[in-house]
């Protein structure tokens, strides 16, 4: 690609380019001529820094241009564009995307992706449910919540699979100091209450209010020094002597 040839009459419009950028500066100030580039047939773009503290690094470009077989070169565009060393804002990231886990707070609302790949439509209809005349799926709702199958979406095997790789890697999983110093695990503990379905095979719910894990999903391999199984350790039946008495008085010694 051929660069464009810079035209004089729009190089020597230094002038008319600050002058312009001064009007449109306000307080962000126009400092010295930086140059200028071609950008097209008779188009150019000269820069100026800004002096402006809170913009270190940004420029002012100002685009000039002369029409064909003119001799005025008139003004185009003036804006502020960050050059070499600029001071930028972080990069955009999409609401979605920011959202961490454990951000859900009370008022805390987060839609669910159509396309998300932890779900897939349970006994309602789910994703089909928007193509259903709103007639026939309104008797389909209510003979499916008669039925006990109200939920539109359910987990799919992937959503079961991520949920299993998190909770066994987290403080109800296995691999903890808490659970490598447990006296017993989880799955003999009478406090485990067993999740229905798949995931009970592998997963409980700790019902020990003592207990850090007390209302949370933990691993039928976890453990805690609060199983049900512990007793306390037996007490001798009768107290040893002491080795000093210190409570009797001996009387002899008042004779």
């Amino acid at each position: 690609m051929v660069a464009p040839v810079m035209d004089q009459a729009c190089a020597d419009a230094v002038d008319l380019a600050r002058e312009a950028a001064v009007r449109r500066a306000d307080v962000f100030g126009v400092a010295e001529h930086l140059g200028a580039t071609a950008e097209g047939t008779r188009v150019a773009t000269h820069y100026f820094a800004c002096d402006h503290p809170g913009y270190p690094g940004w420029r002012w470009a100002v685009t000039v241009a002369r029409a064909s077989r003119a001799r005025q070169v008139t003004v185009d565009e003036v804006t502020l564009v960050p050059g070499d060393g600029a001071l930028l804002a972080p990069r955009w990231v999409p609401w979605e995307e920011r959202v961490r886990p454990g951000d859900m707070t009370p008022g805390f609302i987060l839609p669910t992706d159509p396309s998300d790949p932890r779900l897939e439509p349970g006994f309602t209809g789910g994703e089909l449910a928007a193509d259903e005349d709103p007639v026939d799926w309104s008797f389909t709702r209510g003979v499916a919540a008669e039925l006990g199958l109200g939920r539109e979406r359910v987990l799919s095997a992937d959503g079961r699979d991520l949920a299993v790789g998190r909770w066994l890697a987290g403080d109800g999983g296995p691999v903890n100091e808490l659970s490598e110093t447990a006296p017993a695990h989880c799955h003999t503990c009478g406090y485990l209450v067993a999740l229905s379905g798949s995931l009970g095979r592998l997963f409980g719910v700790c019902a020990n209010e003592y207990s850090a894990s007390d209302g949370k999903a933990v691993s039928r391999d976890h453990g805690c020094g609060g199983h049900s199984d512990v007793t306390p350790p037996a007490s001798p039946e009768r107290t040893a002597p002491p080795v000093w008495d210190t409570i009797s008085v001996d009387t002899s010694l008042f004779s």
